[in-house]
């Protein structure tokens, strides 16, 4: 399973006008190369009477599926820009496209790269990101003697508490950050005395706004 990672929060539109030219993102995370190519061709049926409608992607863990499309502008001033941002924010699983009406001025190949950029980061922006942290959910079940306490202790902690079970014992579930199991066991085991039973019951990404 991959590593923390960085996203797009929600799906996010943006547009600024540069030299006359309206340039409109829209940003979307994705998790196959489909769901990329059929937002591409939503967004160009939306705005079909569009000089351009240039895009780029980047999907998978190791970014194994990336594309840049200029769609009509000089090649490089436009897919390959708007793939250079998602690179240099470190973003996965996302797809931009950049939709042009023309404005009347040429902005030349420097000018284009420029604009593309500077509108793919307003679309991001727009849209938020947030890093997707892999945590496991675990469950510790104990007597009820050691609610109040476990319960105060867990929740003023690092650790995030998901929910509390009242059956026959008390079952606390807990997301625990990746490679942490160990010491919050630790951490646990100590508290109780050893009277805790700490299973791991599932593996799941927590998503926190990025700073």
């Amino acid at each position: 399973m991959r590593k923390n990672y960085l996203t797009l929060k929600t799906l996010g539109n943006s547009e600024i006008i540069i030299s006359k030219s309206r340039f409109i993102a829209n940003c979307k995370r994705v998790e196959t190369e489909q769901e990329a190519l059929d937002f591409i061709q939503f967004i160009k049926k939306e705005h079909y009477s569009a000089t351009h409608n240039c895009s780029a992607y980047l999907i998978g863990e190791h970014d194994q599926i990336q594309k840049a499309n200029d769609d009509g502008e000089p090649s490089g001033t436009a897919g390959v820009p708007i793939l250079e941002v998602l690179k240099k924010q470190h973003l996965k699983d996302t797809v931009v496209v950049i939709t042009r009406y023309f404005g009347g001025i040429k902005l030349g190949a420097g000018g284009l790269v420029r604009a593309y950029g500077k509108a793919t980061t307003a679309g991001i922006d727009a849209s938020g990101v947030v890093e997707r942290r892999l945590h496991h959910l675990m469950k510790v079940t104990v007597e009820y003697v050691w609610l109040g306490k476990l319960e105060n202790e867990i929740r003023n902690s690092s650790y995030i508490l998901n929910d509390i079970n009242y059956a026959d014992h008390v079952e606390f579930y807990v997301f625990v950050p990746k490679e942490e199991e160990t010491p919050f066991t630790e951490w646990l085991t100590n508290m109780t005395n050893g009277q805790a039973i700490i299973t791991n019951e599932d593996m799941l990404f927590l998503e926190f706004d990025k700073k």
